[in-house]
């Protein structure tokens, strides 16, 4: 409180009162030259960072040694002239683009790309819409549901080679128990090749991977409806929106970034599916199932042409990253707009 002062003549004034400035303390003085120069881990922050950057560390070496390493190589072999000898002498030539070039042009590339296309797009309009389909079914409750769902998880299971075994005994053109079945209905005169048509092949095969994926698509899309709240669905009713117009409001927009998810995730899968059509058809017949992934396994294990194996592998794998790039975009721009 200010002090008052009786001047002369009876008056009081105000008088500010008297400020001591304190000298500065540690704080104020900024850092000593020994906190300056302490490394950047002596503090509490600093070690928690650098214990974060151990943890990270196994993952770190383990990527690059089991992703980073192989695929590095294997764009090095796309451009040498890489076979059996070079495991022998060491020596891989430089060639360049000759790989590429020999590949791109062949015979065989074109059918093969165009029956990568047709597989790729069937197996995943059939895996989504039936895997869809079947999460769609089960959110409502009934009983053995778990069982059931339980039970779908098997042909993702199982591995994929046994898989490719069971479907070549049932698609089997004489004692096939498809075409068994189909001939006791009276469906079919005469036993259909599946494997063996050069037009039934890739439609059997295309069956086949479907029947795969199912599982996959239907527990991803299982999961993200159930994360849907049951209050929206009580609300749209009451709006008159129920069945068809309640998937289309409030369904499919909430499960649009689980969509893209699987959908992304499906074509990198299926765009290099080897093992499923080396089991029922290796390619064949007269490369009616041929694809870049089993073209690719031809040239590197059957040729010994691991160079050019190498290059069309890359185009298989640059195929799949324009892909995923572009439907990304497509979708963010979607959801900005």
């Amino acid at each position: 409180m200010a002090e008052r002062s009786r001047p002369v003549g009876g008056a009081t004034t105000d008088r500010p009162p008297i400020m001591t400035v304190a000298p500065p303390g540690p704080a104020a003085q900024g850092p000593s030259p020994v906190e300056r120069h302490r490394a950047p881990w002596a503090s509490a922050r600093g070690r928690e960072r650098l214990l974060q950057l151990a943890f990270l560390l196994p993952a770190v070496v383990y990527l690059l040694l089991f992703f980073g390493y192989p695929v590095v190589q294997n764009v090095l072999m796309g451009f040498q002239e890489y076979t059996t000898a070079t495991f022998y002498t060491g020596e891989a030539p430089w060639v360049g683009f000759a790989n590429y070039g020999a590949v791109l042009t062949s015979a065989v590339f074109d059918q093969a790309l165009l029956n990568t296309a047709l597989f790729t797009v069937g197996s995943i309009a059939g895996q989504f819409v039936i895997g869809l389909a079947i999460a769609v079914f089960f959110q409502r409750r009934f009983p053995l549901s778990g069982v059931l769902r339980s039970l779908l998880l098997l042909p993702w299971l199982i591995p994929l080679i046994v898989s490719g075994a069971v479907w070549r005994w049932i698609l089997d053109q004489d004692n096939g128990a498809l075409n068994r079945f189909l001939g006791g209905l009276g469906l079919v005169g005469e036993n259909p090749g599946w494997l063996t048509s050069t037009s039934l092949a890739l439609i059997a095969v295309i069956g086949v991977n479907i029947w795969i994926g199912i599982p996959f698509n239907t527990t991803i899309l299982y999961g993200g409806l159930q994360d849907i709240p049951e209050e929206l669905y009580e609300a749209a009713a009451l709006d008159g929106a129920t069945g068809w117009r309640a998937f289309r409001h409030v369904t499919w927009p909430l499960l649009r970034p689980v969509v893209n998810v699987v959908l992304v995730l499906g074509v990198v899968y299926t765009i290099k599916v080897l093992d499923i059509i080396l089991g029922l058809t290796a390619g064949g017949p007269a490369n009616a199932t041929q694809t870049i992934a089993t073209q690719s396994y031809h040239l590197s294990f059957q040729e010994f042409e691991f160079g050019q194996g190498a290059a069309l592998g890359n185009v298989l794998i640059v195929i799949s990253l324009v892909f995923a790039l572009l439907y990304l975009r497509a979708n963010r721009r979607a959801g900005l707009g």
